[in-house]
């Protein structure tokens, strides 16, 4: 070993010290102190302790003294070294192990998952496979966790499976923390329907695997599947209530449902927590309750959750998506801390609802008064504003602030809500320009947008012209470009074109979408 990369750390003064100090009770005797049980004791303690970097002298005695440690101290020098993250230091123990038992590579292998290095986890995987070494239980469920991470590594979707047919390859007992570990794997690589599998011929279903595959269910919207799970799931908490809700809050549909199961679980004497209350306003943004948005307000408001930045925002925005423009200021204002995200939101509730000056005022106060730094999604919001308002200076200068002083650059939505903002104040020839000198070729919001405003000005020629070009993009996905085109060409009595157009869409297989209206009355939608 290379004894020099440890002198940072190592003094055998500062080794009798430490030692002393956590350990009372150990004699200053060199001899009694190199025994291994005393020294591992010593390491065992440290482990335990909450500052383990103290035990780090006693690995710099033990290389100025020459002592050979035994395969348990070498462990116990590894797991020291993990437990203060230092991950350089605990490869370089693992690396000198004369032995390298199983439990010395799932210790390195959890340590490197722990930092999120998949990689050098799955290399020594690799390393462990070639050995002969047989892989335990342990092992295993540390690999299907690497299956489940997002980072750049080949083959992770297949991992799972892999795993799984390696441990019903194995002797491997399948018990409760493997099978767990194999549907989370599968659930978050999208294969349900192979986690299902493994949940239908467990002994014991738990509530973590039961939480794991209703989520699962519900991110593919197989919401009858997630109900079942969830009805048979016996020892319910908080958490599996919440994936319920948080499922059942993301649709118009089902919307509805998550506030039932939010009844339900208080009704079990389950305490919402700070994820409950999220999901249920957003299901009230859903349905545009904002009555009984209230009702979860004036509830969130007797919890030690009300302070929290997350629920306070999407309060706000529930109350903008609901029109209550007041409501949410009202929310926004008594906000203890606000980020990004909360300011734009309020923004983006402003501009929806009509109310353009107030948006841009509170746009330029977040960044002059409050020196908050707008993102891509706040600049989309100050722009939609300008464009429903015809304030197009206003627009124009947002839309170059945002290279200029900030440094991003604009995706095809904002394009698209320039290309909004100049045809909707009539400047169609403006609007032409702008989208053929765009640095990127663009794509059919693009193109829809200055379609739509043809339209609105009876501009024939130019829809003609931006409906073609929506149509190489996508010829059958954009149904209401063909109304867009058809109704413009109506409102200019070009009825042999509009005849000519509906024969088209009638072989292409292209229908206007059903329209559809809903209201809420007496609690019914």
């Amino acid at each position: 070993m290379n004894n020099g990369i440890f002198r940072p750390f190592f003094s055998s003064r500062g080794f009798h010290s430490s030692l002393i100090s956590s350990h009372q009770s150990f004699p200053q005797n060199l001899d009694f102190v190199l025994h291994s049980t005393s020294l591992s004791d010593a390491l065992q303690h440290h482990i335990n302790s909450e500052n383990p970097s103290r035990g780090q002298n006693i690995h710099s005695h033990i290389l100025k003294t020459g002592f050979v440690p035994n395969t348990n101290i070498s462990i116990k020098l590894l797991i020291l070294y993990l437990k203060c993250n230092c991950l350089r230091y605990a490869r370089q123990v693992f690396d000198d192990l004369r032995d390298r038992t199983l439990s010395a590579y799932n210790y390195m292998i959890g340590g490197y998952l722990k930092q999120g290095r998949v990689e050098e986890s799955l290399d020594l995987v690799h390393r462990l496979l070639v050995s002969g070494e047989k892989l335990d239980g342990f092992t295993f469920s540390m690999i299907l966790k690497a299956s489940t991470s997002r980072g750049n590594v080949a083959l992770l979707g297949d991992l799972g499976r892999m795993v799984h047919t390696q441990i019903l390859k194995s002797d491997v007992e399948k018990d409760d923390v493997l099978c767990t570990a194999l549907i989370d794997s599968y659930v978050k690589n999208g294969r349900v329907a192979y986690a299902r599998t493994v949940f239908d011929v467990m002994s014991e279903k738990n509530v973590i695997c039961s939480t794991s595959l209703i989520s699962g269910y519900m991110n593919q919207g197989s919401f009858k599947d997630a109900g079942c799970i969830f009805q048979k799931t016996l020892d319910k908490d908080v958490v599996v209530f919440n994936a319920m809700i948080e499922g059942y809050s993301k649709t118009s549909e089902y919307a509805m449902r998550s506030l039932e199961v939010y009844i339900d679980m208080q009704r079990l004497n389950f305490r919402p927590n700070i994820s409950t209350f999220a999901s249920v306003i957003g299901a009230c943004s859903m349905l545009a309750v904002f009555e009984i948005g209230q009702q979860v307000q004036s509830q969130l408001m007797k919890t030690p959750f009300f302070a929290d930045l997350k629920l306070g925002s999407a309060l706000l925005d529930m109350y903008s998506k609901c029109g209550r423009v007041i409501d949410a200021r009202r929310v926004f204002d008594h906000m203890l801390e606000k980020n990004v995200f909360s300011w734009t939101s309020m923004i983006d509730g402003y501009g929806k609802n009509g109310f353009p000056d107030e948006a841009l005022e509170l746009f330029r106060k977040m960044q002059i008064e409050y020196c908050v730094v707008p993102n891509l999604v706040t600049f989309l919001s100050a722009l939609s504003a300008c464009s429903h308002a015809g304030l197009v200076d206003e627009g124009w200068e947002i839309f170059q602030s945002m290279e200029k002083e900030y440094l991003l650059r604009p995706g095809m939505e904002h394009y698209a809500c320039m290309v909004d903002l100049l045809g909707r104040a009539g400047r169609l020839s403006q609007a032409w320009e702008f989208v053929t000198r765009m640095p990127e070729r663009p794509n059919s919001d693009v193109w829809a947008a200055l379609l739509s405003s043809c339209r609105l000005h009876g501009n024939i020629e130019m829809a003609k012209l931006a409906a073609n070009e929506l149509f190489k993009l996508n010829a059958d996905g954009r149904p209401g470009a063909y109304v867009a085109l058809s109704n413009t060409l109506a409102a200019a009595g070009k009825w042999d074109s509009v005849s000519e157009l509906r024969e088209i869409m009638k072989e292409r297989g292209i229908s206007k979408d059903t329209a559809c209206s809903w209201v809420g009355a007496d609690g019914v939608y």
